[in-house]
């Protein structure tokens, strides 16, 4: 019987702890195209196949040190692409079944003629080159369905961000306002050494965050001048109408939902929805709340123009340890030093008079 193809040259280690045993088994395999290695133990069987695995293992049940059962464990741990054929006495064969169970691919008794372990060698190596064949397979099945995940995820997302986008046609004064705020939420998290995943999220959650204002009526949202308390409740319901809606989306996404719920909580505690305070506040959210401020202060809208780049960071430090982390306003620092995203027109000032608002 002809052995198949399924190494250009087959490795076969032959485990046995009698010598001349081994060197018949060697002969014979030799023959049929393979190259040979012998060790007297489970144990040496282990060291060889460490310095190189190999396709086949031909190994007796009764050995020192380790035995059979022993080296067929460690095997099916360590070299799973190994097919091992068991060698037992006729006494053996119920043991020799135990073995197939726990993954021997087959067994062969002794006394034993040379067509009997051609034949059984050649099973056991067509069943490890099936077995071979379909976790290829299956792997590129997998590769496939990861490579169509991540479409369907960049397609939702970009749904997300549609809806992002079209809650600030809403507001003109806030266009693109989820973008600078991502931007300056990511410089601050690279400051503070977040890991890429929570990097992504960060990232996400900052896009989304105002995603709660497509439920605030326009006129609230393009009011000028001052809110009145009844307005200011209602505008500040977004974050939890935010979360409200994107919960049921991003569920393995918690960082980028903390944005979105807590980046309107002050670091003493006095903000909403949940009037959170210090570390209770996600790192996530404490970040974005400098980011999205910065942003707002910066940015024109109808009741005032925007301020300038200095004036803005100043209002941050002054309210550091109060409205904002100390720490996040500090990163914020760094990344301005560095100009670590776009600026914007620093040549923008407020006017002298300009009508009050509730925020």
């Amino acid at each position: 019987m002809t052995t198949p193809h399924t190494d250009s040259i087959p490795c076969c280690l032959i485990v046995d702890d009698e010598a001349p045993l081994r060197a018949v088994l060697r002969r014979i395999l030799e023959q049929q195209g393979f190259t040979c290695r012998d060790a007297a133990s489970g144990v040496e069987a282990v060291a060889l196949l460490e310095e190189a695995p190999a396709a086949l293992v031909l190994t007796d049940y009764h050995m020192p040190e380790m035995d059979g059962v022993a080296l067929l464990h460690t095997i099916r741990e360590r070299w799973p692409d190994t097919a091992v054929v068991m060698v037992t006495g006729v006494s053996d064969v119920d043991l020799a079944v135990q073995c197939l169970a726990a993954g021997a691919m087959d067994y062969v008794t002794k006394p034993f003629r040379v067509d009997e372990i051609r034949g059984r060698v050649g099973q056991a190596l067509e069943k490890r080159q099936l077995l071979l064949e379909n976790k290829a397979y299956r792997e590129h099945l997998e590769a496939r369905v990861q490579a169509q995940a991540r479409a369907y995820e960049e397609l939702f997302l970009a749904s997300l961000q549609s809806l992002a986008d079209a809650l600030e046609v809403k507001d003109p004064y806030t266009w693109g306002h989820s973008v600078r705020v991502g931007q300056y939420a990511m410089a601050i998290a690279r400051e503070l050494g977040l890991d890429a995943d929570r990097l992504a999220q960060l990232e996400l959650g900052s896009r989304l965050h105002d995603i709660g204002k497509i439920g605030v009526r326009e006129a609230v949202l393009n009011k000028e001048g001052a809110l009145t308390h009844e307005e200011y409740h209602h505008i500040m319901e977004h974050p939890v109408i935010g979360w409200r809606i994107l919960s049921p989306l991003l569920r393995d996404a918690p960082h980028a939902l903390g944005v979105v719920r807590s980046h309107h909580e002050r670091f003493d505690g006095r903000g909403a929805p949940d009037g959170l305070a210090g570390e209770q506040i996600p790192l996530e959210a404490r970040i974005a709340a400098v980011a999205d401020s910065f942003d707002a202060m910066t940015s024109g809208r109808p009741y005032r123009a925007g301020m300038a780049v200095d004036e803005a960071f100043a209002e941050l430090e002054r309210c550091a340890g109060s409205q904002f982390d100390p720490e996040c306003v500090a990163a914020f620092s760094r990344a301005l030093e560095a100009r670590s995203f776009p600026l914007p027109d620093s040549r923008v000032r407020r006017p002298t008079v300009r009508p009050s608002r509730v925020a």
